[in-house]
């Protein structure tokens, strides 16, 4: 792991997350990655991004089929613990839902009405202009260019008391941030380190409960109920 060590008299630019002090952290596969002083979240040089056409033709090679068992057992690690914790016929959507949507179907035989939205390949903005009572991320985050906002909107996408319900590899060893195979995809642009999960329950208020090692959940604080 080498830092790109370019001496500069500018200031930092600022993390997309939090907005504190963004610096040069390390370089990997040919493209540099930056951590921010705050919140520790570790984000993708904006100089090295995918231009547009190029990130949707790579989503577009994901082989996500509904009827693949395999597939299946991998969402449920998410689909399973949100599930549980759902209330009879609660509405969700599925944020980030990629070329083949399967964890809004697997919901949907489980009683659970799932809308679906994604930039590239359901962009019909209807589902985020009215509130759910769980919204999921499933490897989704990580490729998020500007987290701050989207959190913000899943924020506002909740309705009092959802849960948000995210699965992303986080980041637990910096030693071998090269080496790790999350890095590897170069449509992989922010990564997460708990502390940076820590940030965003606090910032958004919301109540943070870690599911499995990838799995986390996101619980927006209940509506108040008034007395006498």
């Amino acid at each position: 792991m080498t830092t790109d060590g370019a001496a500069t008299d500018a200031p930092p630019p600022s993390c997309p997350l939090c907005g504190a002090a963004n610096r040069p952290f390390a370089e990997a596969h040919g493209r540099r990655y930056r951590r921010c002083d705050g919140c520790l979240a570790t984000v993708l040089d904006p100089r090295d991004r995918l231009a547009a056409d190029e990130e949707r033709a790579r989503y577009a090679t994901h082989e996500n089929d509904p009827a693949d068992a395999r597939y299946r057992a991998f969402l449920d690690r998410l689909g399973k613990p949100l599930v549980d914790r759902l209330p009879a016929g609660a509405e969700g959507l599925d944020y980030g839902s990629g070329p083949g949507p399967t964890l809004s179907v697997m919901l949907e035989e489980r009683g659970f009405p799932t809308a679906i939205w994604d930039p590239f390949f359901a962009p019909d903005p209807a589902p985020l202009e009215r509130t759910w009572d769980f919204v999921t991320c499933t490897e989704t985050v990580e490729h998020f260019f500007e987290p701050g906002f989207e959190f913000e909107r899943l924020f506002r996408l909740l309705r009092p008391g959802g849960i948000l319900a995210v699965m992303t590899q986080p980041l637990l060893d910096d030693t071998d941030f090269a080496d790790w195979w999350y890095v590897r995809d170069p449509t992989h642009v922010t990564f997460f380190r708990p502390e940076t999960f820590a940030w965003i329950e606090s910032h958004w208020n919301w109540t943070l409960e870690q599911a499995a090692p990838s799995v986390f959940l996101f619980r927006r604080a209940p509506p108040v109920v008034e007395t006498g």
